[in-house]
């Protein structure tokens, strides 16, 4: 059985943040994972990724492996927004920094073993760890609402199932949902030419920046809104210090995150969407199979009939859904509503169990929803660890 200090689970963004600056610091650490898997496989082609270029950067200790760093490197030309594709090559770019200490193999389970932790790999190997990183994203948690879970997943797919568009050529498709990845998965179901509607309880589609002339004010507007643009005016300031979230207190602190993560779409998005049917104020109540079809009933009471559903209904984090993660453990892990309690260092109320990224956003503020979290996440992660 093999022994090192730190071992991190999973392989993309904060993953291989967390992972460099470990080893920048002369700590021995092994990340286990493929690099950037879940944006590789799982994200639709041809997104456009909703974060300004300045918040689409990993993070190294001497911010050297940067985005900019890596379009030079490559010969690429430099585009905002910035591609999937882009992003995910960055990310296998970056990842070289780790050399050997990456490994592309799977964490099967976690268990303790005090005083640390007895992981073991997808081959059956071993190891051993005094402490566990957590970084494995958000893949096991999408949100499917309960009214379409008679579909099989022929019919119904949540929109960060499933790499190919092209796919749904000529084929009815009712996306749910008015966020983000509802908007851009019914835009580019458009372009590849299927017929698309969008149907969201929202009483109106929202866009992010709408009140663009705020960004325009100079210093002031330096005040109201930081670099990362998680948040409207002001609330993104305050999300841009996540350090201070966890002397807000819970009730607060939650009205924050979900107000800057609210349903709404990049301002490229509308002119894409122009040609797209958008329903709103409504919800699906019924969604049955009639032969090859599925027929929707809405609580107006009309009707769709499609050949499938896009479910751009986002996700719930719940460590119980961490496969590797055996219930007698995740029962250690005291939680509200499925997201652990971190205290600094990120550190769970298991001794040596850390989590980062999505995971740690009801603790250190929805900046850990977006990859621009990883500066902090990495940083804060190893002033602790060292």
């Amino acid at each position: 059985m093999a022994n090192c200090d730190v071992v991190v689970v999973g392989a993309g963004p904060y993953g291989l943040s967390a992972g460099v600056h470990l080893k920048a610091k002369g700590i021995g650490v092994r990340v286990f994972g493929e690099p950037m898997e879940f944006w590789a496989k799982k994200m639709p082609e041809g997104m456009l990724l909703r974060s300004p270029r300045v918040a689409s950067n990993l993070s190294d200790p001497g911010r050297a492996f940067t985005l900019d760093a890596y379009e030079a490197a490559s010969q690429r030309q430099p585009s905002a927004p910035v591609a999937l594709d882009t992003f995910v090559e960055y990310g296998k770019w970056f990842r070289h920094q780790l050399g050997s200490d990456l490994e592309q193999r799977t964490v099967v389970r976690v268990d303790r073993d005090k005083p640390g932790f007895r992981l073991t790999l997808s081959g059956g190997e071993e190891v051993r760890a005094k402490s566990v990183v957590i970084a494995t994203g958000i893949g096991p948690f999408m949100k499917k609402p309960a009214v379409f879970q008679n579909l099989s997943p022929e019919q119904a797919t949540h929109c960060y199932e499933g790499r190919d568009v092209r796919r749904f050529a000529g084929k009815r498709v009712v996306v749910i949902g008015a966020g983000q990845s509802a908007l851009e998965s019914a835009a580019l179901l458009h372009e590849a030419n299927a017929n698309v509607e969008i149907i969201a309880r929202e009483s109106q589609v929202r866009w992010i920046g709408q009140h663009n002339w705020l960004h325009h004010m100079g210093p002031i507007s330096s005040i109201l809104y930081s670099s990362h643009d998680v948040g409207p005016a002001g609330i993104s300031r305050l999300v841009a210090y996540p350090k201070l979230m966890p002397c807000v207190p819970l009730r607060l602190r939650d009205k924050i995150r979900t107000r800057a993560v609210r349903a709404a779409g990049a301002r490229w998005l509308p002119e894409r969407l122009t040609k797209v049917k958008i329903t709103t104020g409504r919800a699906v109540l019924q969604a049955t199979v009639v032969g090859d079809e599925i027929v929707l009933k809405l609580d107006d009471g009309s009707e769709r009939h499609v050949d499938h559903v896009l479910l751009g209904t986002g996700y719930q984090v719940d460590l119980s859904r961490y496969d590797f993660l055996p219930a007698e453990l995740t029962r250690e892990v005291q939680q509200f509503d499925g997201y652990p309690k971190l205290a600094g260092g990120f550190r769970s109320s298991v001794p040596g169990l850390h989590f980062i990224g999505a995971t740690a956003a009801r603790s250190f503020g929805p900046l850990l929803y977006f990859v621009a979290g990883t500066e902090f996440a990495s940083r804060e992660l190893v002033s602790h660890l060292s």
